[in-house]
């Protein structure tokens, strides 16, 4: 699909989805290509700040994804009482389908821990949410992300439609493509493309990815905002800078 970012980091790959909300509270993945990076352990610039989102992406049998959804909404807060969910989305189309999305925040890897050491041991969570959902999955992928240095998470003005862009960059990490990366983004903000919700980039799992999640009110003004983008002086600008 052509973009003003297609052009902007020498091998950088860039994928898009397209998400349906289910159970916003404050606000993915991406292709599986052939050669991937993983790390277990971290390998990019110091963090300061210890804020991390996890990212958490199912794989549902296509005829179970209704009974999937129907018994996450009624059970989700069992799981909430424990941690901050930022977003839970289905995905709609583009790329793998029969997907679910949710992100969860956590102030540091020891308040993770905790969590996950207290829903292991809650029953309820156990017997109304994980023994009837689990031979329903496919499969299960986590990432654990850090919002980029310059960006913070912003709440969207109502309901909407949601679009994940993962960018494959350069090994680095934001010291690295930030400040270019940054401006792109920017003129996006700037020439009405989509409201920004939050810029990740990953730091376990699949390396040198940043996840760019979007707001817009429908599908249609997306596509509308992405013709007016390519047709922008500012944003044409931007890519031939290298952005």
């Amino acid at each position: 699909m052509p973009s003003a970012f297609g052009h902007a980091f020498p091998g950088l790959r860039r994928t898009m989805f397209h998400f349906r909300r289910h159970w916003w509270t404050l606000v993915t993945p991406a292709s599986w290509g052939p050669r991937q990076v993983c790390a277990s352990f971290a390998t990019g610039p110091r963090q300061y700040d210890r804020t991390f989102y996890e990212f958490r992406t199912y794989t549902i049998q296509p005829a179970k994804m209704n009974e999937f959804l129907e018994n996450t909404k009624k059970h989700i807060h069992l799981r909430t009482n424990y941690s901050e969910l930022i977003g839970y989305w289905r995905q709609e189309f583009g790329n793998v389908m029969n997907k679910v999305v949710h992100i969860w925040k956590y102030d540091d890897f020891a308040h993770r821990a905790r969590v996950r050491e207290a829903l292991a041991k809650d029953e309820e969570w156990q017997e109304k949410y994980i023994s009837p959902n689990l031979p329903l999955m496919v499969q299960q992928k986590n990432e654990i992300t850090y919002l980029v240095p310059w960006c913070k998470i912003e709440k969207p003005p109502k309901e909407g439609f949601y679009e994940l862009v993962t960018f494959h960059m350069k090994p680095g990490g934001p010291a690295l493509w930030g400040e270019d990366f940054q401006r792109a983004v920017n003129t996006h903000i700037q020439v009405g493309y989509s409201k920004l919700i939050g810029v990740f980039h990953t730091e376990y799992g699949t390396l040198n990815r940043v996840h760019v999640l979007w707001w817009t009110d429908t599908p249609d003004n997306r596509a509308a905002g992405r013709h007016r983008a390519h047709e922008d002086a500012r944003v044409v600008a931007a890519g031939e800078l290298g952005v």
